[in-house]
């Protein structure tokens, strides 16, 4: 697997999402960038997903959570060149982080797996 590859695909898919929360429902661009970021979605699933997948797994895992391994796309934040913030990404329970927010994020440059509790953890859990 050719990580810049991966890298690329998803920082088109996360700026194509960005893109789509500038637009309101009447622009009369939205339907058609919402089609292409589910193209955009759908070609990475089915190109990079069982290996995401596979990390993500073993990330649940490690963080002891009970919380279902979800499609990778579901783990995006809303900006490739920043850090994610504690309400971006897939919320999980772990043991390790009892009664705290945690969540989990899919960030790129480099292609990475980062776990956020509040404001105070901010870890990299995975890197491609």
């Amino acid at each position: 697997m050719k990580t810049e590859d991966l890298n690329q695909a998803l920082v088109a898919l996360i700026e194509k999402k960005a893109e789509l929360h500038t637009l309101t429902y009447d622009d009369a661009r939205y339907d058609e960038v919402e089609e292409a970021l589910h193209d955009l979605e759908d070609d990475f699933n089915d190109e990079y997903g069982d290996y995401l997948e596979e990390a993500l797994d073993k990330v649940h895992g490690d963080l002891k959570s009970d919380t279902d391994v979800l499609l990778p796309t579901a783990y995006l934040p809303s900006d490739p060149r920043s850090a994610p913030s504690p309400k971006e990404g897939v919320w999980v329970d772990s043991e390790k982080y009892p009664g705290k927010e945690a969540r989990i994020t899919l960030i790129p440059n480099p292609v990475r797996i980062m776990l956020t509790v509040g404001k105070q953890v901010q870890q990299e859990l995975w890197k491609a």
